[in-house]
C-alpha cells in the first residue's frame, strides 16, 4: 500500500529552540516553525497549493503541551482546509527518551559521569527529568548520572560541580533534548550529543507521518481528537499544599488523581521514582 506524504511540518517547542536545533537533522524540506499563527500560515499556505499536510509535534516527550497547542491551532482552519491536513502524533514519548538516552549512555567510557541535560520547561517536566535520568542509571553501567537544566536550577555548571564533588574526574553531557548544551567547563566535562542522528531522526520522522496518514486513509482519523488530549493529565490539577487550591483552567476543572503508578515497560523499577535532587541519592 503507498502511503501519500504530501507536505511535512515540524512543530517545534522548547525542546529545540523553536527549531534552531533540528536545522541539521531534519530534511530541508521539512517546515520547521512554532505553534500557533506561524503553524497556522504555513499549514494554510501549503493547503492553499493543494498540498496535503501532517503536522508532526517535534517533542521528545518533555511537551505534551506542544501536542495540545498544535491541535487547538488546527481546529482554527476551515473544512476545506482540515481535509488534507493530520496532526501525527508526537516524534517521542518518555519512554522513546529513556531509551534514546540509554544507546547514546552505551556510547560513554564507563569512567565518565553522565549529565542529563535539557532546556527547562515547566516543573512538572523538569521533575519527570529526574525519574527519566533515575531509569538511565539503573538500567546502565555509569555510576553517577545527574541532571541539569539550561535556564533552570540545577544549571549545567552546577551539575558539573556536583560530579565532580561525586569523584568524577571527567563529566559527559548527555542531552535529553535537540538541543546540545554549551560545555560550561571544557577542563572536565565534554559534550555528548546530538541526541540523535540525522537518519535516525528522519527515520523516525518518516515512520511519525506515514502512520498519521495510514489512520486518515484507513479511519478517517485526523489525529486532532488524540492531540487535544494529551496534556489532560500533565499537572493541570495540583495542589498548593494545606489550605491550598486547584487550579481551574479553561473553565473546567480537572480533579486527578496522582497517587496512581506508571508502568514504562521496564519491569519494578519502571515505576514513577521520587524526585530526587542528587544522583547522591539515586544510588
Amino acid at each position: 500500500m503507498t502511503v501519500r506524504r504530501g507536505t511535512v511540518v515540524a512543530v517545534c517547542g522548547h525542546e529545540s529552540e523553536g527549531g534552531r536545533a533540528l536545522r541539521d537533522l531534519v530534511d530541508p524540506r521539512v517546515s520547521c516553525v512554532s505553534g500557533g499563527r506561524e503553524l497556522l500560515r504555513r499549514v494554510r499556505a501549503s493547503r492553499s497549493r493543494g498540498e496535503d499536510v501532517c503536522v508532526v509535534p517535534m517533542t521528545l516527550g518533555r511537551d505534551p503541551e506542544l501536542v495540545a497547542d498544535a491541535a487547538r491551532t488546527l481546529l482554527g482552519l476551515t473544512p476545506e482546509e482540515r481535509a488534507g491536513t493530520v496532526l501525527a502524533e508526537p516524534f517521542g514519548t518518555a519512554e522513546h527518551l529513556v531509551g534514546w538516552l540509554r544507546a547514546a549512555a552505551s556510547r560513554v567510557p564507563e569512567d565518565r559521569a553522565l549529565l542529563v541535560t535539557a532546556p527547562s520547561g515547566d516543573p512538572f517536566v523538569d521533575a519527570d527529568l529526574f525519574r527519566i535520568a533515575r531509569l538511565v542509571r539503573q538500567y546502565g553501567r555509569h555510576p553517577t548520572v545527574e541532571v541539569a537544566l539550561t535556564g533552570g536550577d540545577p544549571d549545567p555548571a552546577e551539575g558539573v560541580r556536583r560530579c565532580r564533588a561525586l569523584g568524577a574526574e571527567r563529566v559527559v553531557l548527555l542531552p535529553a533534548a535537540w538541543a546540545v548544551p554549551r560545555v560550561p567547563d571544557a577542563g572536565h566535562c565534554e559534550p555528548g550529543g546530538p541526541l540523535l542522528t540525522a537518519p535516525a531522526t528522519a527515520g523516525v520522522l518518516d515512520a511519525r507521518v506515514d502512520a498519521a496518514w495510514h489512520r486518515y486513509d484507513r479511519h478517517g482519523d485526523d489525529g486532532l481528537p488524540r492531540g487535544l488530549s494529551a496534556a489532560h493529565d500533565h499537572g493541570h490539577s495540583h495542589s498548593h499544599g494545606p489550605g491550598g487550591h486547584d487550579h481551574d483552567h479553561g473553565g473546567h476543572s480537572h480533579s486527578h488523581s496522582h497517587r496512581h503508578s506508571h508502568s514504562h515497560g521496564h519491569g519494578a523499577a519502571g515505576a514513577a521514582a521520587p524526585v530526587l535532587p542528587s544522583s547522591r541519592s539515586l544510588r
